[in-house]
């Protein structure tokens, strides 16, 4: 039995800090960084990040890949993608570093810091009416593991917290709505978009003309999931005619956005260049030793993709 590694050492930290934190964890684990690949018979786990499925040879023992990747969009169709369970790699409680990101463009918005920050640069001493958290209504799309940490620290501080789904599901800490019959009902109560979905052919644009019109007048986004879940014209669009008030973007596309993007200097956008979170080679590897004991032991994996949806 042995792990191979593939492109993750040049993501986040390097190869011996990959042999080092796994040794501490499963010490009787052979690790293989790629292309280093040794006995392919020997290979039955794989972890990566944007793997070319083209250079890989066929693994004949494998029994389960681990994607660092946020999405799976880009390769979940590959005609090469060995046919094993895909598991995501992530913390079960969501990570610290995501929940302190959302919180604070959120709050960053709600509190009105980029006018703020606008009347400095006139030095105009600028004095308006504050809206307090009760009055704000902050609704997240995608309600994960991701989602929930920010959402419940936002309801905590007094915010309206809602949050839209794909699927019907239990009841939640928040108010739920679910699937395309729901959509227009929960933008229309949301003041604060947060969108943490996954990429699918459903989720693709959602974020755009039609749905920037069930808004609120003036309401605002932040768009942690990825960039093609907003159509850039449309959303241009919305800020010129104050349909929207402000978008903070840390996911776009292309990415790197070019330089002649007007994005760049429209003055109701904050563009971050996907920094929300970094994850550590010992929280990526203590996730990774988490599902191979369970598999090992005759269980399944904690996180794993459904390849029909794509997430």
């Amino acid at each position: 039995m042995a792990l191979l590694i593939i492109n993750l050492d040049k993501a986040i930290g390097n190869a011996q800090a990959w042999h080092d934190t796994f040794r501490e964890q499963i010490p009787d684990l052979p690790i293989r960084i790629w292309p280093d690949v040794g006995e392919v018979k020997d290979i039955e786990y794989l972890a990566f990040m944007r793997p070319d499925f083209d250079l890989l040879p066929a693994f004949p023992n494998l029994k389960a890949m681990f994607s660092r990747s946020a999405g799976v969009e880009s390769f979940v169709d590959h005609p090469k993608l060995p046919k094993v369970p895909l598991g995501k790699v992530e913390p079960p409680g969501g990570d610290p570093m995501m929940t302190e990101y959302v919180i604070m463009h959120v709050l960053r918005l709600h509190r009105d810091m980029p006018a703020y920050q606008a009347a400095q640069a006139n030095r105009e001493w600028r004095r308006v009416p504050i809206t307090r958290p009760e009055q704000r209504r902050v609704g997240f799309l995608g309600y994960g593991m991701m989602a929930t940490a920010p959402a419940l620290v936002l309801q905590s501080l007094g915010f309206k917290v809602s949050a839209w789904v794909r699927s019907p599901r239990q009841a939640a800490e928040v108010p739920i709505f679910h699937g395309r019959d729901q959509l227009a009902s929960f933008l229309g109560q949301t003041d604060i978009a947060v969108c943490l979905l996954p990429l699918t052919p459903e989720t693709e644009g959602i974020f755009c003309a039609r749905t920037f019109a069930m808004m609120p007048r003036g309401a605002m986004l932040v768009n942690v999931g990825r960039g093609k879940h907003v159509v850039e014209n449309d959303l241009i669009a919305a800020l010129d005619s104050g349909q929207l008030s402000y978008a903070a973007l840390d996911a776009l596309w292309p990415e790197p956005l070019p330089p002649e993007s007007p994005l760049w200097l429209h003055p109701k956008v904050t563009v971050m260049p996907h920094v929300a979170r970094r994850p550590t080679v010992a929280q990526l590897v203590t996730e990774i030793a988490t599902n191979i004991r369970s598999l090992e032991g005759g269980g399944q994996l904690l996180q794993e993709i459904n390849y029909t949806r794509g997430y």
